[in-house]
């Protein structure tokens, strides 16, 4: 999928859903990495993460209802924010998504001696200089994605 197919895609969710038309551009931004997508106030466009691809189809149309609450709200001069209650109910109205989930899996895997609380961490973690938060324990490294 490319930008303009995405645009072609947001215009036709944004009709269905909100019964508005999306007039700006939406392109795919490989910077991001924890957050599904982002609304631009000063020139209303949408960027997209494309690691949103390679996960399941509704949690892709999900950040993009989510992003277009955003836009349609602002537009209009409502509450755009998360803490709106404007943006919330839009929100809940259109099935959007509130949180992305993971996007990126963690790649290592540290398990507590003591207690065996599991914790997952995208970096290596210095298990001598680390202990368990639950119980002060030992971590071990249980498995190295």
């Amino acid at each position: 999928m490319n930008n303009q197919e995405l645009t072609r895609l947001v215009q036709q969710i944004s009709l269905e859903f909100f019964k508005r038309p999306f007039l700006h551009h939406v392109l795919f931004n490989k910077r991001l990495k924890t957050t599904g997508g982002r609304y631009h106030l000063n020139d209303h466009h949408i960027d997209i993460n494309p690691l949103l691809l390679n996960v399941d189809k509704a949690i892709l149309y999900g950040v993009i209802k989510h992003e277009l609450c955003h836009y349609h709200l602002h537009l209009e001069g409502k509450g755009y924010r998360h803490a709106d209650q404007d943006f919330k109910k839009l929100l809940q109205a259109v099935g959007g998504l509130r949180y992305t989930p993971r996007l990126q899996q963690p790649k290592f895997h540290y398990q507590c001696i003591v207690c065996q609380q599991d914790y997952f961490r995208m970096r290596r973690l210095d298990v001598r200089k680390y202990a368990c938060g639950k119980c002060a324990g030992r971590l071990k490294l249980v498995k190295d994605y």
